[in-house]
């Protein structure tokens, strides 16, 4: 089972004549607002200043494929001096009542130009041992924001333990048997005395959405097949009568970040149910291999989408683009079903 990608992709680009998104437009998250009959985006990006701050832009469709962004600045972007001042990107993006909940990575400094140098973000130098790890060492950790309107936002704070480098993060819509739950990847949670030997995905639950033990996280999945060594989530769980589906991407030994997918089950997200044996969606054209990251090899999703019984998968190119896959569901799950764990 492959998707189809969109022949007008990229469908979103950096634009040179926006300087705080002149050189990475990226990593999109997506839902459907029954409500506004429109598929509403919130995309990573970032210009071209040697900071390298990275901010969140607003983009709406009629159809799925063709979005127009709807505001001149960002419409969310780091703080002044907190713990998100550096960069907020990656976002996943769930509706949950009226509100529009979405988590988010973050920095407390601007990486800066990492790629052109040694590819390691900036971090002060003049931090003392006694300083929190996560402002010594600059860790990214996961943080939570909430709007009606993406004008008026509540910064609520972060997720995750600030003592890791947690990122793909994102929430279930609903609760399940009374409780949030909410998928993650902490980097450090592998090797010896852990059930991966790779950074995997985990899953924890919790009776509020702000607040998350993580002495309660319990392994959820990694690195299986060969095309698979570090994994993480991407895209916030669909509800289907044969459970809950997950995208999430693997990267292989040689560098390419593919697409498969898990089935959780209904009654107790931690358990899954099937796994897709293959990939389904891979870099392979010059806007998923050619980013200015000079990483390439890159699809990325933040964000899936089912309306009218097509999938729209949401994903960065190459860090760099937007692009689009598509395919009927019920195929999509006719394979998924056809992989028992």
């Amino acid at each position: 089972m492959k998707l189809t990608k969109h022949e007008n992709n990229p469908i979103l680009s950096p634009l040179e004549s926006s300087e705080w998104q002149s050189l990475v437009v990226t990593n999109p998250a997506c839902i459907y607002d029954e409500e506004r009959q429109k598929f509403i985006m919130l995309y990573r990006a970032a210009g071209k200043d040697i900071e390298h701050r990275v901010y969140l832009g607003l983009a709406e469709s009629d159809n799925g494929i063709d979005f127009t962004r709807v505001s001149e600045e960002p419409v969310f972007g780091p703080s002044f001096d907190a713990y998100d001042a550096g960069c907020v990107e990656d976002p996943r993006m769930m509706k949950i009542g009226d509100w529009y909940y979405v988590t988010y990575a973050s920095r407390p400094y601007a990486p800066g130009q990492y790629w052109l140098m040694d590819g390691n973000p900036y971090k002060p130098e003049d931090r003392p041992d006694d300083f929190p790890v996560k402002y010594r060492e600059s860790l990214t950790t996961t943080s939570l924001a909430v709007t009606k309107d993406f004008k008026k936002w509540y910064r609520c704070g972060p997720l995750t333990d600030p003592r890791y480098d947690d990122r793909d993060v994102y929430f279930f819509p609903e609760k399940v048997n009374g409780k949030w739950w909410m998928i993650h990847r902490p980097m450090e949670w592998c090797g010896e005395g852990y059930p991966c030997e790779h950074p995997g995905m985990w899953i924890n639950s919790s009776d509020d959405l702000l607040h998350w033990d993580s002495n309660t996280s319990k392994f959820l999945a990694g690195a299986e097949y060969d095309w698979e060594q570090k994994i993480g989530g991407n895209t916030p769980p669909i509800k289907t009568e044969h459970g809950w589906m997950t995208i999430y991407h693997a990267k292989g030994e040689d560098g390419y970040y593919r697409l498969g997918a898990l089935l959780l089950d209904l009654e107790n997200p931690a358990k899954v149910t099937h796994r897709s044996r293959d990939w389904f969606l891979e870099p392979e054209f010059s806007y998923e291999t050619e980013g200015c990251y000079d990483m390439g090899g890159v699809c990325f999703p933040c964000g899936a989408v089912v309306k009218d019984g097509t999938l729209f998968v949401y994903y960065g190119g190459a860090d760099m683009y937007v692009g689009v896959a598509t395919g009927n569901m019920d195929d999509f799950m006719a394979y998924l079903l056809s992989c028992p764990t």
